[in-house]
């Protein structure tokens, strides 16, 4: 049994690519978890649909990215709770 094609983000009422929040997390190669925390930290701009869905515009996430490189990598504070334990 042939799996389904893995849906492509779409293009809204005014011609604007769309992404979900599972495309947004693939396109940026992290985890739908991970995209959800930084949208409610703030780190990635997202709108809302009426169902209180997120849905991000390509623009937003290349922003982000941008964000990201001039930024430069994140440090173990910059991480919180979330960083590894060093290796010693």
């Amino acid at each position: 049994m042939a799996l389904p094609a893995p849906s492509q983000p779409h293009r809204d009422n005014d011609q604007q690519l769309v992404f979900t929040s599972s495309q947004a997390a693939v396109y940026l190669g992290v985890s739908l978890a991970t995209i959800r925390r930084w949208t409610d930290a703030g780190h990635i701009s997202c709108y809302r649909t009426p169902g209180g869905q997120r849905r991000f515009s390509l623009e937003q996430l290349e922003q982000f990215i941008s964000s990201m490189h001039r930024e430069g990598p994140a440090t173990r504070a910059d991480l919180g709770r979330h960083a590894p334990p060093p290796i010693v």
